[in-house]
């Protein structure tokens, strides 16, 4: 699963990571869709930048965040996975 990660950071992104906890954050959600419920895995590792970002065709906006100041729309995995990870 981590070059999997590695292969979608590349591809959405533009950049290499390095893992630095191999054991992946994993969490359960649902997303509500007009055909019924579809079960979503959200699979996290800890990994750090290689490189400068160049996001894909496919990415409208992205933009970094100081973590004192998180905007209050995001996604539900967002908060449940920095603690996770100690931030």
């Amino acid at each position: 699963m981590i070059e999997n990660a590695r292969r979608e950071v590349k591809e959405e992104m533009g950049i290499g990571i390095e893992v630095l906890d191999e054991s992946p954050f994993i969490m359960h959600t649902v997303k509500k869709t007009p055909e019924g419920n579809v079960d979503v895995i959200l699979v996290h590792y800890l990994a750090k930048r290689i490189g400068e970002i160049k996001p894909g065709s496919d990415i409208r906006e992205w933009k970094w965040f100081d973590l004192k100041s998180l905007p209050e729309n995001l996604g539900p995995n967002i908060l449940p996975t920095l603690k996770h990870f100690g931030f």
